[in-house]
């Protein structure tokens, strides 16, 4: 009897359930992980030069623990097969799935193999606080609203932090070859040096915890302070789990800070259950009504949106913020991809791509819900009719422009009367700070309340389309 401990997105060995399941079994265990060709792109994006580098660092922690790492690349069955052939005994696979996307694709994949050969499949849910099956209403239907989904969830227990006793493992070594590992450096772009750890992971959650858990309410909107946890990275590798984080913000005292952060955990496992229910949902609208909207096809408007060249300050900052660090302030996200959408009336599915090159906390249910939402096109989505102004926003959530004039350098001098609306400096004033619109800054790309108007009576048209189309089929 051997077991082999297939790792994905949980790249640590505290509070595991797979890992620890397999270490009560007793037997022989190799510990994999496995890099699935259907996932990866080349040029390599920022995203995947995180992970790949982050399984590395991991590989390295683990082997200061006395435990190998056998990292495998290419198709998954292949990599079975080859690996079947190593370890010839290999009864016992664990496990933690996905219930959602690629994953639950490749655990199915997976488990017809699994199956065939006859290897006993052992799977836990690990990454909700609770899975896509677990909060339903009277009807036994799923919730399509977030607030009463979330009344039941605040009422149900929450599972404990799982203990994993390490020493206790029976760990088998098989040294990946050296081929393997060249061609898996050829998979990260060495330009960026994104690389998340367990032991980061930690230390962001204690210091979270300490310093900013209490304030978190009234500090998480504004992009210029260190209002938010900036555990996404490590929680969509699971560096660190979301019961230990979990316990550790519910046993801090309490606050609005400590309520308001575990209702976006809520948040996190709603997404998730959406993303479940349905998954097509990366490629299709939630709301039938606006599946067929017309989006405007401005290859220079997105280009535009994604260098940062908008004419608006908050957004232009925003996505230099994502260019520069892989990583974007939430109440920004919200932002930009309003203005992509409603402004620029670009497909919320081009800047949902975009954001999973980049983004080094990408996770697909997160992110696509987050997208459908700015865009009023999914589950318990924002209404049309409400658009983020650009203007406001920037004044509102960054008033003494510091967030802003740290990504924009052009706009360093630019007096505060103007810095929201640069465009509406007089000239003089452009040339004595150096700032010229159109040559220093971008003149803004569209006319906000224009475009308002022509994202409402889109809106409004599609929704027509709809309901004409509803009445003929009845």
């Amino acid at each position: 009897m051997v077991s082999v401990m297939w790792f994905r997105r949980d790249l640590r060995v505290e509070d595991q359930k797979a890992l620890a399941r397999a270490i009560a079994s007793q037997s022989p265990t190799l510990c994999v992980f496995q890099f699935n060709q259907e996932q990866l792109s080349q040029p390599p994006s920022r995203n995947q030069s995180a992970v790949v580098a982050s399984v590395l660092a991991f590989k390295e922690e683990l082997k200061e623990k006395g435990i190998d790492l056998y990292v495998m690349h290419g198709d998954l069955i292949t990599c079975f097969e080859q690996l079947v052939q190593q370890l010839p005994q290999w009864t016992d696979v664990y496990f933690n799935y996905d219930e959602s996307g690629f994953g639950r694709k490749r655990d199915q994949q997976a488990a017809q193999w699994f199956i065939a050969k006859k290897i006993n499949i052992h799977a836990y849910q690990d990454h909700y606080l609770h899975g896509s099956q677990e909060i339903k209403n009277q009807s036994g239907q799923y919730y399509k609203v977030f607030t009463p989904y979330y009344r039941v969830w605040q009422c149900l227990p929450k599972e404990t932090p799982v203990v994993v006793d390490l020493s206790r493992g029976n760990w088998l070594s098989l040294k990946t070859p050296q081929a393997t590992l060249e061609q898996i450096e050829t998979l990260k772009d060495t330009t960026f040096n994104d690389v998340m750890t367990v032991k980061e992971a930690k230390e962001r959650l204690n210091h979270f915890v300490d310093n900013q858990l209490a304030d978190y309410d009234t500090t998480r909107d504004f992009p210029s302070r260190c209002g938010t946890s900036f555990l996404s990275p490590y929680l969509r590798l699971g560096m660190v789990s979301i019961r230990t984080v979990y316990q550790a913000v519910s046993q801090a005292p309490a606050s609005s800070g400590q309520a308001v952060f575990l209702k976006e955990l809520a948040w996190r496992d709603f997404y998730h259950m959406v993303y479940v229910v349905n998954p097509n949902q990366k490629k299709l609208a939630v709301q039938e009504a606006f599946r067929h909207l017309e989006w405007d096809e401005n290859p220079a408007a997105f280009k535009a949106w994604k260098e940062g060249q908008t004419g608006y300050p908050i957004i232009d900052a925003a996505m230099k913020q994502l260019l520069a660090t892989g990583w974007m302030h939430n109440r920004l996200r919200m932002v930009v991809a309003s203005f992509l959408t409603k402004d620029l009336q670009i497909d919320w599915r081009l800047g949902e791509a975009y954001f999973q090159e980049q983004l080094i906390d990408y996770d697909a249910a997160s992110n696509i819900g987050g997208w459908q939402w700015a865009a009023s096109v999914g589950t318990d989505a924002v209404p049309y009719f409400r658009i983020f102004n650009p203007v406001t926003q920037g004044k509102r959530f960054d008033p003494d422009g510091e967030f802003i004039k740290s990504y924009l350098p052009s706009l360093v001098s630019v007096p505060q009367k103007y810095l929201y609306e640069p465009w509406k400096m007089p000239g003089a004033l452009q040339e004595s700070i150096a700032c010229i619109i159109g040559k220093d800054y971008p003149h803004p790309l569209v006319d906000h309340a224009e475009q308002r108007k022509r994202a409402i009576a889109r809106y409004e048209l599609a929704k027509e389309k709809a309901q004409m189309q509803e009445e003929r089929l009845h």
